[in-house]
């Protein structure tokens, strides 16, 4: 115990920490709310891939998340009354409905010609009231409740911890009662479709706890033998309709029903174990969740514990072992618990093991909330508290739903990228109709935000509703899934024939200004304002650049997925000419990139959003070699935003180090890494806004693989953005644009060994900043090298071919 004592301060002396000692844990904690705080464990076993913290959740959004991508549940680990918040992914309050306005159509023409005139104020204010949806807000996504747990005579704990381990997506609450150590684990089960509780303790006949589930509206639990069943319909009656099931099994001890005034509940006395299995259902599209809740409760309650568990991690592990990802040594730091590490990160420090688990985490958060046949990851992912959470946690299209799916073909976890395309689809119906009367126009539309049930018309207010390029900004996502995949049959059946409808709006939709350039309008460059020379403040333009860019993207992917199939020369063609008279993209006199189609002053010089940096990333039509004036304006662009206190919001700072990355800038890229976590990141490492919202924590990730391999370019380039404070390290099964998969290891900041693998036979170009060697089967290859720093060589499906410094580079 001496040695601890003077190895835990030791280390707080190296880190700057004030850290008192208590015996027998390591850490003095604060007190959380509702009981004595118990004191944490001393013991360091994080791992490499372990998220702990040693004490409770304080609150809601510090809990510890899992998911198996349909259910969702935080929990908090407190030792003596636990709760366990829930969610199931379509428990959204509403229904289909009618919001076209038909009065849009006829006014819109008014619009254009006030914006045109001059007179955005006027604009916004007829926008308001004629071209909007009626109604025109959202309903929410909704808790489904709580699990809570009662251990009488659990208050005065000690030697306690929470954990999240990554490598396994199993959540565990350990501490000591006196002599007996208790330990939960609770994980989402995606082969099973159920949460699963495991409790248990180091002695026999120590698990005695009261079993209780319930929601504050809607909803009444009942309980008979070893079972609960909350039943409920939203919306007073006219909504969803929900079930959840719970059923205890219990090692030794026994289990009754019981009665009180808040709510039927279970009683288990004395086992040695207990195991809690969790169904959620809903009647989204028609099931039945009566019969979905008891199907699924009755098969895993066939199965041990231990098969639960073993199918839960295997399943899980199919797609996290896939990455792995190692910048630094931090062993000594992994001492400290998550929320301390993070705090030494917000005093000024580093902490590059720290940075990989946030990546990982962001793997982890996707993999927990965005599953094949499942909805896509929402503003929170699967998780969100009450009736009413931030923003409905809907569905935001103008950068927030997008960027949720940003790690998902870099990061090797492409399957979960279908969700997306599964909602993307839903819309079309509906989009068809909001463009028919909303616009005249044929194809299909969406705006800035959307739900479960199919809204596609202009939502909320004009100064952020009336913006129609969702549809199209999701279809850049079809095209990336292709291009990571070259799945031909997926390109031809889901992806093309979305994307030439969106496209056949914006050729309807397009007008001419008073420059002879085909504009889009009236829109918005995303919640963003200027300032005309006389004074006034307008939102609603026309030619918005991040319009002028989206659209440009998306008439280009569908020439060439057109060309590869085979089809459409004549609309490949229109889509060209089209293309030709929209607005280039234009440097202002400060050498700045411009936002509007005129040069206007800013309002808001630090805001948020940067859309007009839309072609830097997530396209790629500014890039360093293929556009440096475009890439040097978006450089000063950036610097400006960053100067005027841009990056506030998490989700905006991870954007930023996506763009960074793209510029090849890692001290920059890193640099905002760092201003992510110690301004935008709570203890439990969920990105905030504020509040809580989990894009950052996908942008972010996205933004790391960034920083290690691009592929957006035409080639495969090695450690692009490669900040100094990583000068060693590894990375495995990162992925990239024709079919690669990719692992490295670098030392000094330079390639030390590479292995690419071919999944579809394409020619390989690849980029790296030394003179390479490419071997495959044992053999140098031949190569092309068409200019320094570049080799081109053939590739064949399913083959490897490694990459290492050639022997003019060793010398």
């Amino acid at each position: 115990m001496n040695n601890l004592m003077r190895r835990t301060k030791l280390l707080a002396a190296l880190l700057g920490l004030s850290i008192p000692l208590v015996l027998p844990g390591a850490w003095a904690v604060s007190r959380a709310p509702g009981g004595n705080q118990p004191r944490a464990s001393n013991t360091a076993q994080p791992g490499a891939m372990t998220l702990w913290h040693g004490h409770p959740a304080p609150q809601w959004d510090h809990a510890t998340p899992i998911g198996n991508g349909r259910l969702g549940a935080m929990i908090f680990g407190h030792t003596n009354r636990e709760r366990i918040q829930l969610n199931e992914e379509t428990l959204w309050s509403g229904e289909p409905r009618d919001t076209v306005n038909i009065e849009a159509m006829s006014e819109i023409g008014n619009v254009r010609r006030l914006l045109f005139a001059g007179k955005p104020r006027e604009a916004i204010e007829l926008a308001d009231q004629t071209m909007m949806a009626r109604p025109r807000r959202l309903l929410p996504y909704q808790t489904l409740g709580d699990l809570w747990l009662a251990f009488d005579g659990h208050e005065a704990a000690t030697d306690y911890r929470r954990e999240l381990d990554l490598a396994n997506a199993v959540a565990r609450v350990s501490y000591r009662v006196g002599g007996v150590r208790f330990t939960r684990e609770i994980f989402a089960s995606h082969p099973a479709q159920v949460i699963v509780v495991r409790l248990s303790s180091d002695q026999p006949n120590q698990i005695s706890v009261k079993v209780g589930l319930n929601r504050e509206r809607d909803a009444t639990t009942t309980a008979a033998l070893d079972s609960l069943v909350m039943r409920g319909q939203l919306d007073g009656g006219t909504g969803l309709k929900f079930q959840s099931t719970l059923k205890a099994l219990s090692e030794g001890g026994s289990i009754k029903a019981e009665g009180k005034s808040q709510g039927d509940q279970l009683v288990v006395s004395k086992a040695n174990t207990v195991t809690l299995l969790l169904a959620a259902s809903t009647s989204y599209r028609g099931n039945d969740p009566q019969t979905t809740c008891e199907r699924q409760i009755k098969q895993a309650a066939a199965q041990s514990y231990a098969k639960l568990r073993e199918a839960h991690v295997a399943d899980y592990q199919s797609l996290f072992n896939r990455v792995e990802l190692e910048l630094g040594d931090s062993s000594e730091l992994s001492q400290l618990p998550t929320d301390k590490r993070l705090e030494r990160v917000k005093q000024g420090g580093e902490d590059h093991q720290l940075i990989a688990q946030y990546f990982q985490f962001g793997r982890y958060l996707l993999i927990a909330s965005s599953r094949p046949g499942d909805l896509p990851a929402n503003l929170q992912g699967v998780w969100a508290d009450g009736f009413r959470p931030p923003w409905n946690s809907d569905y935001h299209l103008n950068i927030n739903l997008q960027m949720n799916y940003w790690p998902a073909e870099v990061t090797n976890l492409s399957e979960l990228h279908l969700p997306l395309f599964d909602l993307l689809e839903s819309l079309r119906q509906s989009g068809r109709r909001t463009a028919r009367l909303h616009y005249n126009a044929r194809g299909f539309v969406a705006h800035h935000i959307t739900d479960i049930w199919g809204f596609t018309t202009p939502g909320d207010r004009a100064r952020s509703g009336l913006w129609p390029m969702g549809a199209a900004w999701l279809c850049q996502h079809l095209w990336e899934h292709y291009q990571f995949t070259q799945d031909r049959k997926f390109l031809a059946e889901r992806a093309y024939p979305v994307m030439k409808e969106a496209a056949e709006f914006f050729l309807d939709y397009l007008v001419e200004d008073q420059k002879g350039r085909l504009v889009a309008g009236p829109s918005v460059s995303p919640e963003n304002r200027y300032q005309l020379p006389n004074g006034e403040v307008g939102v609603l333009c026309m030619g918005a650049s991040m319009d002028t860019q989206i659209i440009r993207g998306l008439f280009r992917d569908c020439v060439e997925a057109a060309r590869l199939l085979g089809v459409d020369e004549e609309f490949r063609a229109r889509l060209k000419r089209t293309s030709d008279r929209l607005p280039p993209m234009q440097i202002g006199r400060d050498g700045r990139l411009m936002e509007w189609s005129e040069e206007y002053e800013e309002p808001e010089p630090g805001h948020r959003h940067i859309s007009h940096l839309f072609a830097l990333h997530p396209s790629d039509q500014i890039t360093p070699r293929g556009a440096p004036d475009l890439a040097a304006a978006a450089r000063k662009t950036l610097e400006h935003r960053l100067k005027n206190g841009g990056g506030h919001t998490g989700w905006s700072r991870a954007w930023i180090i996506n763009f960074w990355a793209r510029l090849e800038d890692g001290q920059q890229a890193y640099d905002n890494m760092l201003a992510l976590l110690r301004k935008s990141t709570l203890p439990n490492l969920f990105d905030v806004h504020p509040p809580f919202q989990i894009d950052g924590n996908f942008g972010a990730a996205a933004g790391v693989a960034e920083m290690l391999l691009q592929s957006h370019a035409g080639e495969i380039h090695l450690l692009p953005a490669l900040p100094a404070a990583w000068l060693d390290g590894r990375v495995k099964g990162l992925r990239a644009r024709g079919g690669f998969e990719v692992d490295m290891t670098w030392k000094g900041g330079k390639v030390a060994s590479a292995t690419i693998r071919s999944q579809a036979g394409t020619r390989c170009r690849l980029r790296v900043r030394l003179p390479v060697a490419v071997k495959s089967g044992g053999k140098v290859i031949q190569t092309e090298q068409p200019e320094p720093g570049v080799v081109v060589f053939a590739t064949e499906a399913g083959k490897s071919y490694i990459i290492e410094p050639s022997q003019t580079a060793r010398q």
